[in-house]
């Protein structure tokens, strides 16, 4: 049987793609709405899934080519993160003949397919295998900077993060390692391509920058909705990260930032030693911010896209401390008032030190006159 699916999110279209073809359905794909009328009309499906959110041409108005311009009666089912009622109720008004909200599984939607269509795609016993495997409400582009993390990078737990988490993609910047770092990413992306990428710097360039290459390469891609980053030791987990990317979601704020504050509930490991430098340096910066950080150098951010090539676009001045010029940036953009409105500092419920860290308790001490630097920098401009 033959499906078209239509989303204008590649990372989303290929997952979908992938379990259909596995199914057994012979499955045609469109990455937008006028794409996909042209697709339906030689191809003729017996089943069409669509997006609602589409930059040319909405899912609902693709609902009305078919239904109204064409007069087809092909079973419709509509695959979005759009959960405004009004749009539900227009899907059906026009005839579509089921509305899946996301984020949901492959192997819900496979059972809404097989019920749409009365048919039985596979036994049981030869279902493919997609336990936990989510289509996200939004695509998320993730950049992990890499520094010979040769012994430190869990390559299974990225693998199956990337795996189960449809619409997510890990972009790791090799920042000129001199051990087998790249051979391990290599490795980690083999299978996963749609979902893992490599960005090799030939020099070692700092995290600042290492970063800031990441996140001006996927903020190229349009169908990333947030782009964040990650330390690649996993100190921050991916269930907290997740956790940010759902307030961005559910908020109108532009930053979302983990913030590693100590309390009750929370499991928030640092080193004693670390502990009183990481306070005393927080004093500092909340001085130079003019704002009340709790705990600027969480290294798990999460932004809308559009906030990335502004931030980014010119070169940090210091290797290590470019979270502190984010935000200084970013006091610079909207003013200090407002800037405090559109960041969120978000206290995680995990982070563990993990051992091998690149900054020593050496370079803890010369971070304060960093801080000088940067604010004698910011204040100049």
């Amino acid at each position: 049987m033959r499906i078209l699916a239509i989303d204008d999110q590649q990372l989303i279209l290929l997952s979908v793609e992938k379990k259909l073809t596995e199914l057994g359905f012979e499955v045609q794909i469109a990455d937008c709405g006028k794409k996909g009328i042209e697709i339906y009309e030689s191809f003729q499906p017996e089943l069409v899934i669509v997006d609602i959110n589409m930059p040319d041409m909405s899912g609902l108005e693709v609902v009305k080519h078919i239904r109204i311009e064409q007069q087809q009666d092909t079973p419709i089912l509509v695959l979005s993160g759009n959960t405004d009622e009004s749009i539900i109720v227009d899907g059906f008004d026009l005839g579509i003949n089921d509305y899946m909200k996301k984020p949901v599984s492959l192997n819900e939607m496979a059972a809404r397919i097989e019920r749409i269509l009365g048919v039985c795609t596979l036994p049981n016993e030869k279902m493919p295998s997609s336990k936990d495997q989510i289509l996200q409400k939004h695509c998320v582009g993730v950049v992990i900077p890499c520094y010979n993390e040769e012994e430190r990078l869990s390559s299974t737990v990225f693998q199956e993060f990337a795996s189960q988490n449809l619409g997510y993609h890990l972009c790791f910047v090799n920042d000129g390692s001199t051990d087998n770092t790249l051979e391990v990413l290599e490795n980690l992306r083999k299978g996963n391509e749609d979902m893992i990428s490599i960005y090799n710097c030939p020099k070692n360039g700092g995290k600042a920058e290492a970063v800031r290459q990441g996140m001006l390469q996927l903020a190229q891609d349009s169908q990333f909705n947030y782009i964040g980053y990650l330390d690649a030791d996993l100190s921050t987990d991916f269930r907290d990260f997740d956790d940010l990317v759902n307030t961005l979601e559910k908020s109108d704020f532009n930053i979302v930032s983990g913030s590693r504050i100590s309390r009750m509930g929370a499991n928030i490991t640092k080193e004693s030693a670390r502990k009183i430098i990481s306070k005393t340096i927080n004093l500092i910066i909340q001085t130079i911010l003019g704002m009340p950080f709790k705990d600027t150098q969480c290294g798990a951010k999460i932004m809308k896209r559009e906030m990335v090539t502004p931030i980014f676009e010119k070169k940090f001045i210091t290797r290590w401390l470019f979270d502190v010029e984010i935000f200084m940036r970013m006091k610079k953009f909207y003013g200090k008032e407002k800037v405090q409105s559109l960041i969120c500092e978000q206290p995680l419920k995990r982070w563990i030190h993990a051992d091998g860290s690149k900054l020593s308790m050496k370079d803890s001490i010369k971070i304060v006159g960093q801080l000088g630097k940067i604010a004698l920098h910011y204040k100049a401009q």
